[in-house]
């Protein structure tokens, strides 16, 4: 008898430390599907689809560290681009991972998706494609794009478009 009682709590603490539950798995699915939907946003040129899924309050950085906008200078720079920059945006590689922070203090806790992609993007005028890794993390909030980071190698697209870079003369 006393076999089967230590069976049982050894088997009791082993499901008490089984994998995350079913609602943390649900939240990773949902971010998960929001990201991708996203990202098909860019590629076809949606600003539709892209104001429903960023926040009122949503806040984008990147590439370069002083840059930063607001929602409404999200859309209209993306819609800037989609009409007279860009003749396609491609992801031929991504990979998206979602993530819960609990806490720390150079991460805000919350729910994200890491997308680490390739991305191909073809200009109205001839040029391209260029190619660039793109790493994009966002934050995401009842349902909503709240926060994004991305970061990509401007120096690179740049070059790709045929722009020379001289060293300053001392």
């Amino acid at each position: 008898m006393k076999q089967l009682i230590f069976f049982a709590v050894i088997i009791t603490c082993l499901y008490s430390c089984s994998a995350p539950s079913a609602p943390a798995d649900k939240i990773r699915t949902e971010n998960l599907a929001l990201a991708k939907k996203f990202l098909h946003a860019v590629e076809t040129k949606d600003a539709v689809t892209m104001d429903s899924l960023l926040a009122d309050n949503y806040k984008g950085f990147g590439p370069s560290y002083g840059d930063s906008v607001n929602k409404e200078e999200a859309l209209k720079g993306f819609k800037y681009n989609s009409e007279n920059l860009y003749e396609s945006v491609k992801y031929t590689r991504f990979q998206n991972i979602a993530v819960t922070v609990e806490e720390g203090e150079e991460a805000e806790p919350g729910n994200w998706v890491s997308n680490w992609a390739e991305i191909a993007i073809k200009y109205k005028d001839g040029r391209g494609p260029v190619h660039a890794w793109v790493n994009a993390v966002y934050k995401i909030k009842n349902g909503k794009i709240v926060l994004s980071r991305t970061f990509y190698n401007e120096a690179d697209v740049l070059r790709q478009l045929g722009y020379k870079f001289t060293p300053p003369s001392e």
